[in-house]
Formats: structure tokens, C-alpha cells, sequence
């Protein structure tokens, strides 16, 4: 096992081309490395890649992509016979295309092989508090990772999150092995490599969804249309979430009170920041409100539960039913065994054989065998 116990090996600051040059042949010669990004969701409109972590048997690195092209390390993270090891791939996946357009190979996620392997706690810092005694400083997870310079903090504790994977890696393969579920995990990591990436697309009419939306009459809905897309516009203008500038519950409380003037306004307790940086926008966007109410429902983009009807709801249920016993069975969590996406696609589709059933939800062969059957009889309504 990996010195699990301590941050004693060295440390690599890649910031320059040739730097960059160095990991890509030190990271070439492994069979297995550890990887992490961290990324600016809270601080930005269009989040992007800050920081990479790399970690071998021997050393870590840490790469700064705000400083240099990393696009030569893409032979890496598509080369089948280096292992990439990381904690929760899922959203580095996602952003490593979004920002690089990598490819990838040979993945092994340490939280999947977790939930397949029915551990209780899958976060990264109680893992390893388990199961070496260490305690991570997880302090600065929503710390803004796009500010330079980093803190000497900010760079413990991104090397603290690749440093022990490997060894972690390391105790759940031999425990997939001795549960006979590596063949499931591998199946699992197989699909992390498939994930594609999304646009960011902004939608004028998701104000719907927000909580309590649907309880409005049409002036106030009308309201919270404008204060929803106002808020957009602006998010996208200084570059910050949307819910940094106001957040849904207050643009709903605004839409309610419907203030006529910034004195008004302040009266609903909206915060000093907002209202210095804000409150006439806000008061102009509450008068396009209630001089065009919104009569009619919003048609916010489809969501996948929206394409269901009775009978397909009906299957889903069903279908839910079945999985949890499975789960419960299995002592895992319910997605475990398949994902709600699969269940969708099953009781939209509503297959009645195994290739029309993998055709509908592209499911591999490991559960195509340990589940299709059976989720082939619950649709058909021999099984409950």
C-alpha cells in the first residue's frame, strides 16, 4: 500500500510548458495515476477548469490551466493502459471534455466501486478517515478556485484530495475481487468515459419550476418572469451563478409583494448588498411584470418524468418497487442496481425482450444479465 499516512513525497508545480512537458512523460511511464480538477461553479456564470491534480505512487503535481495550454495531456486520460483514478469522475469527466474535449480510457472511480461494494459513507474524507485515519481538511470545498494566487491552504488541500486514491484504489479492487463485483464496477466505469457534456442553455421559462411558482396569480407570475430573466441577463454580464445575484426564494418574495419603488422593496427585508446593487433594476423589472401578467403556463423545457403518461407512470412505479427490494436485498443504495434514467427509458419504451430492452436503455451486459430479465417481468406484470 501507498504511504497512506502522510504528505511526505514530493510535490510538482506545473505552471510553464516545460513543466508541463515533464508530467506528461513522468505521468506516461505509470500504470496507474489519481486525478481531480477543481472547478469555479460558485463563482462564475460559465464554470470552468482551475486547477488539476495528478498523483503517482511516487509524487504529486498540481497544474494551473488558467496558466498554460493542458491540452498536451490528452494522450494520457485516452490511453488504455494508464488507469485514471478518481473520486466521484462523473463532473470531471464532464468538465475535462466541456473545457479540453479529452477523450477517455480506463477509468476507476473510488466512490462508485464504494457504492457497489455497499460501503455506508462514500464521501472522500470519511472513506479515508475509515479506512486509514485520515482526516482531510475539506474547509475550502467551496473556496474560488479561479482567484490567483492560490493559498498555500488552497494548494494542501488540493493535493490532499488525489494523494491517497491510489491506495484506496488499491483495497477496493481486492475487495471487488473477493465480492466477485469487479466485473459490475468495471461495466460502471466503462460508462463514465461515454458521459458528454451539455451547453449551458438558458431558459426563459424555467421560472416555473422554481418553489412556490405555480401558486401565483398572473400579475405575480408575470413578476417573477421578468425578475427571472432580468436576473440572467445580469448573472451573465459580471459572470456570477445566477443565484449569487438573487436567489429563487427572494425573486419569489419579490414576485408576492410586487414592490412599486426601492423603498418598498427594502421594506421585504431584501438584503443591504442587493439593494444598493439592485433595487432599480429589480423595481423596473416588477413593473414589466404587472403591465404584462402571464395569463397563460410557461412552457419550460421538457423534463423526462413529462414525457410519461398514466400507463408509463404506472410502469415506473412498479419498476421503482422492484428495484428498491433489490436494492435492500443487496444492502446498496437504490441507483446502485440501475439508474432512474434507466427506469425511465424502460417504462417510456416498455420493452418486451432483452435486445429491445438494452436498445431503450443501453444497459451493459453485467446488468443486462443480473437485471434484465427480471425487469422484463415486472413490465410485463409477472413480477412485483
Amino acid at each position: 500500500m501507498a504511504d497512506s499516512n502522510s504528505l511526505r513525497q514530493p510535490v510538482g508545480r506545473v505552471e510553464s510548458p516545460a513543466a508541463l512537458d515533464a508530467l506528461r512523460a513522468a505521468l506516461a511511464a505509470q500504470t496507474a495515476i489519481a486525478v481531480d480538477t477543481e472547478a469555479d461553479s460558485l463563482y462564475s456564470y460559465f464554470e470552468k477548469v482551475c486547477l488539476l491534480q495528478f498523483s503517482t505512487r511516487d509524487a504529486d503535481y498540481l497544474v494551473d490551466p488558467l496558466a498554460l495550454a493542458v491540452n498536451p495531456l490528452a494522450p494520457i486520460f485516452a490511453d488504455s493502459q494508464i488507469e485514471k483514478v478518481f473520486h466521484a469522475a462523473e463532473y470531471d469527466v464532464l468538465c475535462l471534455k466541456r473545457d479540453y474535449q479529452f477523450t477517455f480510457a480506463n477509468i476507476f472511480d473510488t466512490m462508485i466501486a464504494a457504492r457497489i461494494l455497499g460501503w455506508k459513507n462514500i464521501g472522500l474524507g470519511n472513506t479515508l478517515q475509515e479506512r486509514f485515519g485520515v482526516a482531510l481538511n475539506k474547509k475550502l470545498q467551496r473556496a474560488d478556485w479561479g482567484h490567483r494566487p492560490l493559498s498555500a491552504e488552497q494548494l494542501a488541500y488540493a493535493r490532499e484530495d488525489t494523494h491517497y486514491l491510489l491506495a484506496l484504489r488499491d483495497a477496493q479492487l481486492a475487495e471487488l475481487e473477493q465480492q466477485g463485483r469487479l466485473e459490475e464496477a468495471r461495466e460502471e466505469f466503462e460508462r463514465l468515459t461515454r458521459v458528454e457534456p451539455t451547453p449551458r442553455q438558458f431558459d426563459p421559462d424555467a421560472y416555473w419550476n422554481i418553489k412556490g411558482a405555480r401558486e401565483l396569480d398572473p400579475p405575480r407570475l408575470g413578476v417573477l418572469r421578468e425578475l427571472f430573466r432580468w436576473r440572467d441577463a445580469q448573472a451573465r454580464k459580471e459572470d456570477r451563478p445566477p443565484f449569487k445575484i438573487v436567489p429563487d426564494a427572494t425573486l419569489l418574495r419579490i414576485a408576492d409583494a410586487r414592490p412599486p419603488s426601492p423603498r418598498a422593496l427594502a421594506h421585504l427585508g431584501i438584503s443591504d448588498f442587493v439593494m444598493r446593487r439592485y433595487s432599480r433594476p429589480i423595481v423596473a423589472a416588477v413593473t414589466r411584470g404587472v403591465s404584462a401578467p402571464q395569463t397563460a403556463h410557461p412552457q419550460p423545457r421538457a423534463r423526462a418524468e413529462d414525457f410519461l403518461d398514466y400507463a408509463a407512470r404506472n410502469r415506473l412505479g412498479k419498476l421503482k418497487e422492484w428495484r428498491k427490494a433489490r436494492a435492500l436485498a443487496r444492502g446498496v443504495e437504490n441507483d446502485v442496481v440501475v439508474s432512474n434514467e434507466v427506469l425511465h427509458q424502460l417504462a417510456l419504451k416498455n420493452p418486451r425482450t432483452l435486445d429491445a430492452l438494452v436498445a431503450a436503455t443501453g444497459l451493459g451486459p453485467w446488468k443486462t444479465r443480473a437485471y434484465g430479465g427480471e425487469m422484463l417481468e415486472v413490465l410485463r406484470g409477472k413480477r412485483r
